[in-house]
């Protein structure tokens, strides 16, 4: 069910990103209600809509029929944002969101392979520490900048869904004090803009605590854009760091995000296990 969710999301996407016409610097569609396309429960899909309408980034919206889904479509701007998160000397990857329903089957994923928390690292606004919480898994979301913490005690607090964000460097947190039992760690930001450096310092961690060592699941966000160096062990950009750290690849899952929007290829979402 839920690789057919992503199906139906990426094909919903490519018809999108032929239909519309608009010149927002970002934008994204959610389905209005339950179907068989996107058969998740009603009171989700209200969830969902409420991280976008409680968003400050998104300042417009309209109902739109797509593929004959009533969708509604949210257009918006993160550029202040994006330029406040490379200012950071620290910083590993700039602010580019996935889409909101990705970050919602991303963490259903996540829950069906039997992991009880996430903790989003680099979490820009929080959404899929969001989408977690609304699944009723503990959700933690460690996020460097201040404006854009600023931005999800903002989203956190206007829809009452309390994700715990933390102001801190990933790499320098406590992972411990957290009392994880099942965690699935979400790294933000692809291996070759920064990311790479990011799950480093996080494994680094996890590698150091006998008992996250050998119950962690690891997910990375992959590329297939020529833009960027191929990695020789493949995986989308991360078969180096998933060989040096001896992860095992579970699962694969392809999901549309902010940064695929003109593009043919969506990402891959990378899920791993330590063993």
């Amino acid at each position: 069910m839920i690789e057919e969710l992503a199906k139906s999301l990426v094909q919903l996407k490519q018809e999108f990103v032929r239909v519309y016409d608009g010149t927002s610097h970002i934008q994204e569609v959610i389905p209005l209600s339950n179907s068989n396309s996107f058969p998740i429960e009603e009171k989700h899909f209200e969830l969902l809509h409420l991280f976008a309408k409680k968003n400050p980034i998104y300042y417009n919206s309209f109902e739109q029929k797509i593929l004959g889904v009533s969708c509604i479509v949210y257009e918006g701007d993160i550029n202040k944002y994006w330029l406040n998160s490379i200012q950071h000397a620290s910083s590993h990857a700039p602010f580019s969101p996935t889409w909101i329903f990705s970050a919602y089957i991303a963490s259903l994923l996540t829950k069906s392979l039997g992991y009880k928390q996430i903790i989003d690292i680099g979490s820009g606004d929080g959404r899929i520490a969001y989408c977690a919480k609304i699944l009723g898994l503990d959700s933690y979301s460690i996020e460097l900048d201040d404006m854009l913490v600023n931005l999800q005690n903002t989203i956190s607090e206007s829809s009452g869904i309390t994700f715990n964000p933390y102001c801190s460097d990933a790499i320098c947190f406590d992972y411990s004090s957290l009392n994880l039992t099942n965690p699935a760690f979400f790294i933000g930001g692809l291996a070759q803009m920064g990311g790479s450096a990011l799950a480093t310092g996080v494994l680094e961690k996890i590698q150091s605590n006998y008992e996250l060592k050998k119950n962690t699941c690891m997910v990375f966000a992959g590329t297939f854009s020529k833009k960027y160096s191929p990695d020789p062990m493949s995986e989308a950009g991360w078969g180096s760091l998933i060989n040096k750290y001896d992860l095992k690849v579970i699962n694969t899952i392809i999901l549309p995000t902010m940064w695929t929007f003109k593009e043919s290829d969506d990402t891959p979402y990378i899920f791993t296990k330590t063993v």
